[in-house]
């Protein structure tokens, strides 16, 4: 019998083994999410640091420099060339290097759309700009919420989350205003909202819509430089916003915050019931 007993008890014990042998490896697996969060925080830093290396090596190579009106009337020639002989690859080229001058914050996105519209006129001009400012727009936006969006909300206080509530509530009439009018600087309201909480959506489209006025006013511009070119007319970017164009930029951004303004109104009524 109790040889019989000791039998029995074989897969008893085999069983309780293989119970305390899991309990072991569960009890060291809590370990692992710490080593595999590493990678993960490179990952997630990482395109900022690229954009913040794009942004050194072009202000240490002067490339604003070459953003001036004497530079382009020196090349003009050897510019419209290339856009005749190599036209999509023309496109692709200032498509890309508008997208990480705007991604890398460089000064001279106003002159750039001027460029585009002196190379490939009012309309394309306009277009492969707006498709370039859109995208260096949004790849600094992703970086700086992926890389900074989620610790600058945990470490911020209660004023800063009643601020991004707000915000995100009426996102894309805020930032149509912030696009129409240029009362902060491009790169400011690029960053701003991946802290507020933005959805990428809401930021792309905005973006993309708020843009549109002042980038086919510059592009124009450009068209018309040819003449300026021919008569050797002094250009000045600054020159192009007038009173008017300043009038009409205001007042989009005016009908823009409609929706706002009803939302609030609609508010106040519903409290007053």
């Amino acid at each position: 019998m109790p040889e019989t007993q000791n039998r029995a008890a074989i897969p008893e014990r085999r069983a309780l083994e293989r119970e305390t042998s899991l309990s072991v490896t569960e009890a060291k697996t809590p370990e692992l999410p710490e080593a595999a969060g590493k990678p993960s925080a490179l990952r997630r830093f990482l395109p900022l640091i690229l954009l913040l290396g794009l942004a050194a090596a072009a202000w240490s190579l002067g490339l604003k420099d070459y953003l001036t009106f004497e530079a382009l009337r020196e090349n003009r020639a050897l510019l419209l060339s290339f856009v005749q002989d190599q036209a999509v690859l023309a496109v692709v080229v200032f498509t890309l290097a508008y997208a990480v001058s705007t991604a890398v914050s460089l000064p001279g996105g106003a002159f750039l759309t001027v460029i585009g519209g002196f190379l490939f006129g009012t309309v394309f001009g306009g277009v492969w700009t707006l498709i370039g400012a859109t995208i260096g727009a949004t790849a600094i936006f992703l970086a700086a919420k992926t890389a900074l969006g989620d610790l600058l909300r945990a470490r911020a206080g209660p004023f800063f989350h009643r601020m991004e509530a707000g915000f995100r509530e009426n996102a894309f009439s805020y930032l149509l205003v912030l696009r129409l009018i240029p009362l902060f600087p491009f790169f400011v309201v690029n960053l701003v909202p991946a802290f507020l909480g933005v959805s990428l959506r809401t930021y792309v489209v905005a973006t993309f819509i708020g843009i549109i006025p002042g980038t086919f006013v510059f592009a124009s511009v450009g068209a018309g430089l040819g003449s300026v070119f021919e008569t050797s007319g002094e250009f000045s970017a600054s020159a192009i916003v007038t009173p008017q164009i300043v009038i009409a930029l205001i007042g989009l951004a005016l009908l823009s915050l409609l929706p706002v303004v009803y939302r609030q109104i609609r508010r106040r009524r519903a409290a007053s019931q």
